[in-house]
């Protein structure tokens, strides 16, 4: 005798799929509501921002308590003129840094896919975020030209290790690191966005980025919470410690050197007071808390990956 579910359980729920979270949801069926909700809410961001106005004086590019070097000894020798000159080019770097990771999170978004049916509403959503990195990567660099700054490109080290872990990456490895580029940048656009000191172009910027990536967010936690389940044991170790080695490596490209003597500030000194900063370190680690609670819950935070997200700073 055949029984028909009368709730909403999901096919995987039925297999008896769970982590320490709970059952695992259907993979289509997450994927089908994430298409739905693009088809409700993407944007066009050539269309949908003014592009043209000016920029405000006395407004800011970046909220200054984000900015790297707010509440140290140089910050307060500072003029306001100066201080919002360097959230303008940290904004910048952090567009920047955005498109990297943006084109890295493309090839492994590419290779998840392959090898899997084409008409799935799993790999349909792949390619429907793969069009919104698209677009999020060209808005973030005109962006870049509209701020009349630098592109501020990540170290030849970063690019050369970028490259290398996504070819290298495990399935677990590529949802885990993105996660790490997409909450923390997350986490600081939710509170750009509607704070009215930043200048608009950037609070519209952001404010499209925020939507989108929250579709990206839980595609990439429902398919990572899935492989660290039915991943053999080994990708899942080696996720853990390329995890916390890409955690490394992001902690570090988060502040860009480069734009400390293009505001008149020492690179060195500018660079030893952030390292120093108590604050940088609190904002850090807030904004990579949700991540790292969830990454502690699956499992990912365990053995030497653990040592290395602690050495990150991103962990406390």
């Amino acid at each position: 005798m055949t029984t028909t579910p009368t709730s909403p359980t999901d096919g995987d729920a039925l297999g008896g799929l769970r982590d320490a979270l709970g059952l695992l949801k259907d993979r289509e069926q997450v994927a089908e509501r994430l298409l739905a909700a693009s088809a409700r809410h993407s944007f066009d961001p050539d269309e949908e921002l003014d592009w043209d106005a000016p920029f405000e004086d006395g407004k800011w590019f970046w909220p200054p308590e984000l900015v790297s070097l707010y509440g140290t000894p140089m910050w307060r020798r500072m003029s306001e003129e100066q201080r919002i000159l360097l959230s303008r080019h940290e904004a910048a770097a952090l567009a920047s840094l955005g498109i990297w990771f943006e084109i890295i999170l493309m090839q492994l978004l590419v290779r998840h896919i392959y090898d899997k049916a084409a008409t799935s509403a799993h790999v349909r959503y792949a390619l429907t975020e793969i069009e919104d990195e698209c677009r999020h990567s060209k808005m973030f660099a005109r962006l870049i030209s509209a701020g009349d700054t630098p592109w501020y490109p990540v170290s030849r080290a970063h690019r050369n290790l970028g490259r290398l872990f996504k070819t290298i990456s495990t399935t677990p490895g590529s949802f885990t690191a993105t996660l790490l580029g997409e909450e923390v940048l997350d986490w600081m656009q939710r509170l750009t966005f509607p704070d009215d000191r930043v200048q608009p172009l950037v609070r519209g910027v952001t404010r499209i980025h925020v939507v989108e990536e929250a579709r990206h967010v839980r595609y990439a936690r429902e398919e990572l919470r899935r492989q660290m389940v039915t991943a053999p044991r080994w990708s899942q170790e080696f996720t853990r410690v390329t995890s916390g080695e890409f955690a490394r490596m992001f902690s570090v490209a988060f502040v860009n050197p480069d734009v400390y003597p293009n505001v008149g500030l020492d690179r060195r000194e500018a660079m030893a007071q952030v390292r120093a900063s108590g604050h940088r370190r609190e904002v850090m680690q807030t904004g990579a808390r949700r991540l790292t609670d969830f990454l502690d819950e699956i499992g990912v935070l365990r053995g030497v990956g653990r040592r290395l997200w602690r050495s990150s700073g991103l962990l406390a």
